[in-house]
């Protein structure tokens, strides 16, 4: 915290093999106050290096580089420093890249072409804890879960209170916590205290692994609320 009671800036390390596209990020952050640069990394072998120095708060993340993935580079970051969220920005909206990034870890996955103003909200909302998909991405999860993923006709968490059920159920619809809390009529205090109860039941380190889980078995197809 700086003297005035500001917040510090979110620190970002940015992570891809191309350096025009490198520049582009680095202007963005450079034009957002509350973000700033914490380095620049071209391969993942250069990214889990510069994490452990560096100590950034979010990890934007390539996919396709020389050597190491930045599907590997995440698991490897995650695993020295669990705190670090990060972002997939990619080309590749192929599914298996896509789970593939969400098992590993990665807070949220957005196409390359994502607009300036997106790809700030996302960083913005993955540094808060939240979990961000772009809208194709998402909309492609949903397609993928509705086929062939018939929910269960039994409850798929027995070990779940039916209230910790209806927070699965918006967490897998992809609702962050304070639009659970209005859905609810909780306070965001208690849905907080609900996701750690999910999370400990269903042995999962993070709200992306959660939803896997719960997609997996059949949650979160439904429309959202109006």
């Amino acid at each position: 915290m700086t003297g005035s009671g500001e917040a510090m800036p979110v620190r970002i390390l940015v992570v891809d093999d191309h350096p025009v596209y490198r520049d582009g990020l680095r202007a963005l952050i450079e034009r957002s106050p509350d973000l700033e640069l914490a380095g620049e990394a071209a391969t993942g072998g250069d990214a889990v290096a510069l994490a452990e120095t560096s100590s950034p708060d979010v990890i934007l993340m390539d996919i396709r580089m020389p050597g190491m993935s930045g599907i590997d580079a995440t698991r490897r970051i995650l695993a020295a420093r669990a705190e670090t969220r990060i972002l997939i920005l990619t080309m590749s909206e192929d599914d298996d890249s896509l789970f593939a990034a969400m098992r590993a870890g990665a807070r949220g996955y957005l196409p390359k072409d994502s607009d300036s103003a997106d790809l700030v909200r996302a960083i913005r909302a993955v540094a808060g804890g939240d979990v961000i998909f772009g809208e194709s991405i998402a909309t492609r999860l949903q397609a993928f879960f509705a086929v062939g993923h018939g929910r269960p006709a039994a409850a798929p968490f027995p070990e779940l209170t039916d209230r910790e059920d209806e927070v699965l159920e918006l967490i897998a619809r992809g609702l962050a916590n304070r639009a659970i809390a209005a859905e609810l009529g909780i306070s965001d205090k208690t849905v907080r205290n609900h996701v750690a109860n999910i999370f400990n039941k269903l042995q999962v380190a993070d709200r992306s692994q959660a939803i896997i889980r719960a997609r997996e078995a059949g949650l979160g197809r439904d429309s959202d609320p109006a």
